[in-house]
């Protein structure tokens, strides 16, 4: 089998180590056989949609993602609406979560998002929500944790028509007022959750892993349970510290 991942910037939006994310996906697919394919794509370059399983995109500073934005719409927004259309596996952190939406606020400034959800990010009164986060998240029927860290000065909105990825159990989560983080709609997740947020939780890459593969090669595909015994130290750690703060 195969995963073939496009990486959307990765040399401006890769705060807080999140460019792990893509290292930890190819060495759960690595253990388990599964070949892995990294393409990178950056400013001013288009994609083919069909040619990707996966797309990623972390987060970034204020500076850096305004500068993304702009290029973003005006190269890569039909091809990522395509590949959301098709199914493949979308995952954006942080600043890529915000622009996934209508649009975000940058100090006086608000610029266009890729319009993929209904939300937007809005600048408030208060301070930056920072913190250690976990939050409750439904998939395929059951109910399991996901545990980061998050340090965002935007407040993140949904509208009616895009649901959460979990409800906030410790920490502030999209907006600090109304319980929810992050969005959910088929296979596309954003989220605020950095720190890496896929090594502290292995459940979730794996779910990830199994959507992109399904993508690419049909629905069916059974992944070989790992040793996860150092990886749910790591969550453990992370959530008690989440849990610790509340």
């Amino acid at each position: 089998m195969k995963l073939r991942l496009l990486s959307l910037y990765p040399d401006q939006m890769n705060i807080y180590a999140d460019r792990g994310n893509i290292i930890f996906f190819q060495q759960r697919c690595n253990w388990r056989g599964i070949e892995f394919e990294v393409t990178r794509c950056g400013m001013g370059e288009s994609f083919d949609p069909g040619d990707f399983d996966l797309i990623y995109m972390g987060g970034g500073q204020d500076r850096d993602q305004k500068v993304v934005a702009s290029d973003l719409v005006a190269s890569k927004r039909e091809s990522l609406r395509s590949a959301k259309d098709d199914g493949a596996v979308i995952l954006a952190v942080c600043g890529g979560y915000q622009l996934l939406g209508s649009s975000y606020q940058l100090e006086e400034e608000v610029i266009e998002g890729l319009g993929l959800v209904d939300l937007k990010t809005v600048r408030e009164p208060g301070p930056r929500l920072i913190g250690a986060v976990a939050i409750e998240v439904e998939l395929d029927g059951s109910t399991r944790t996901v545990a980061g860290f998050e340090n965002h000065g935007g407040r993140t909105y949904l509208g009616t028509a895009a649901s959460p990825l979990g409800k906030v159990i410790a920490g502030h989560g999209n907006n600090g007022s109304d319980d929810f983080e992050g969005v959910h709609e088929d296979n596309l997740f954003g989220t605020y959750l950095h720190g890496p947020l896929l090594p502290k939780n292995a459940w979730l890459a794996d779910h990830l892993i199994g959507l992109a593969l399904e993508h690419h090669h049909g629905a069916g595909v059974d992944l070989e349970p790992l040793d996860d015994t150092f990886e749910s130290a790591a969550h453990e750690t992370a959530r008690a510290a989440a849990l610790s703060g509340r």
